[in-house]
């Protein structure tokens, strides 16, 4: 069955010709123009994916993937900005998007970033099915569950968005490694970024002020400077 995509924009020809190049490449697409329409055609039926742009008529594309992501928390979102929209970009990352894209932008990256964040969520999906990932991970006070996506620190849940979590998931798996950003673009967002690794760095900080007592003085996610980072932690399961 081909995989649906749900392309939300108020400007006519970016949709069509963003369906355009989906569609031959065998997705089905879907499209909504104002904010409002989208989130109505989100409840009643789940896209696989949403190409979310964040200037919107009614209801803007923010808060669209805020709703997005207080209720369906797993399908992927990718944004699409303006090229001086550096603050919307890194609030969307924080609101839970996926991933963004500046326009003006190429078909042909369009379509492959699409794909590659498809992929991820496949192999997220079969590494939920398999018998390694229902094993709990402990890392000092941190307690890791991949088959639910849930982190609970000192008892409580800690709410990470999808993104978030993988990002831990990776870093715990690969503790007391060196990782650089380029590394873990590849490996979360299963593509080579070419030259912006702000997104880590965002997910990072992010993640940083919700598992460390001090994010300041970090205790588990080191910064290497001038490469990456590093998670530091006994895992005791």
């Amino acid at each position: 069955m081909a995989k649906k995509v749900l392309v939300v924009d108020d400007e006519l020809t970016i949709v069509k010709l963003v369906q355009f190049n989906l569609e031959k490449e065998g997705f089905s697409v879907e499209s909504a123009f104002d904010g409002e329409m989208a989130l109505n055609m989100i409840e009643n039926q789940v896209p696989d994916l949403i190409i979310l742009d964040l200037m919107l008529p009614k209801v803007d594309g923010l808060e669209v993937c805020r709703r997005v992501r207080n209720k369906q928390k797993h399908i992927p979102i990718l944004m699409l900005t303006a090229k001086s929209d550096e603050f919307d970009k890194v609030l969307g990352l924080e609101l839970g998007a996926d991933d963004y894209l500046t326009k003006p932008f190429s078909p042909r990256e369009l379509t492959a970033r699409v794909k590659a964040i498809l992929r991820r969520m496949e192999a997220l999906k079969e590494r939920e099915e398999s018998e390694e990932t229902k094993t709990e991970l402990r890392v000092g006070d941190l307690i890791i569950d991949p088959e639910g996506y849930e982190v609970m620190k000192h008892g409580k849940v800690i709410d990470l968005t999808p993104k978030e979590f993988e990002l831990l998931l990776y870093m715990v798996n690969h503790r007391g490694k060196v990782l650089s950003r380029d590394q873990l673009l590849n490996a979360v967002w299963n593509y080579d970024y070419i030259g912006d690794s702000r997104i880590v760095d965002v997910h990072v900080s992010h993640l940083r002020d919700k598992i460390e007592e001090d994010s300041r003085n970090p205790a588990y996610i080191k910064t290497v400077r001038g490469i990456g980072y590093k998670f530091e932690g006994r895992k005791d399961k």
